[in-house]
């Protein structure tokens, strides 16, 4: 019985850590006012070049074997970069959403949950590609990528411009640059 509750225990605690890190520490955003500034850019294009497979496979090709495992490193820590980037700003826009949510109107309202949704999938993804991608510096030779990381940031940028557009249709192209 005892070790009944002690696992009982020990999972809800797990489950509280897992949804504190998906939430993540970033800065409470109320408005998308308070949005500028407090996201990092990433430049999706660069991101999805260093985990193109085609990429990967052509310098793997190309290369010595000594040459292709430490250029591949470098290019798997510039990849854990973005990753971080992606993750960070899953996490301030996941506030956002969850502060718009509450919106009278309820087309921001479900744009806002929309948000929400996407940023907290994105931020969970994220967390697990920083630790395979932590894995792949150690081993380049495994084939894994984060491709689906780039997909799912713009979805979550497309579901940022939407809220913007109904919420500050003025700020909407500078809100969508910073991201």
């Amino acid at each position: 019985m005892i070790t009944v509750l002690i696992l009982g225990l020990f999972a809800l605690l797990m489950m509280v850590v897992l949804l504190l890190a998906a939430r993540g520490q970033g800065a409470a955003v109320c408005n998308l006012q308070e949005l500028e500034g407090r996201t990092q850019p990433v430049d999706l294009e660069a991101f999805r070049n260093l985990t193109d497979p085609h990429e990967e496979r052509y310098l793997k090709e190309r290369l010595a074997p000594a040459d292709f495992r430490a250029i591949q490193r470098e290019r798997l820590r510039a990849a854990l970069g973005y990753v971080r980037r992606v993750a960070h700003n899953a996490s301030i826009l996941l506030r956002l959403g969850e502060a718009a949510r509450r919106n009278a109107d309820p087309e921001v309202a479900r744009a806002a949950g929309e948000l929400v949704e996407s940023a907290l999938k994105l931020r969970m993804y994220s967390l697990l590609a920083m630790g395979l991608l932590r894995a792949r510096i150690l081993v380049p030779d495994v084939s894994w990528s984060p491709a689906g990381v780039a997909a799912d940031y713009q979805g979550l940028r497309d579901h940022v411009a939407r809220l913007s557009r109904l919420q500050a249709p003025a700020q909407a192209g500078r809100i969508s640059a910073a991201l």
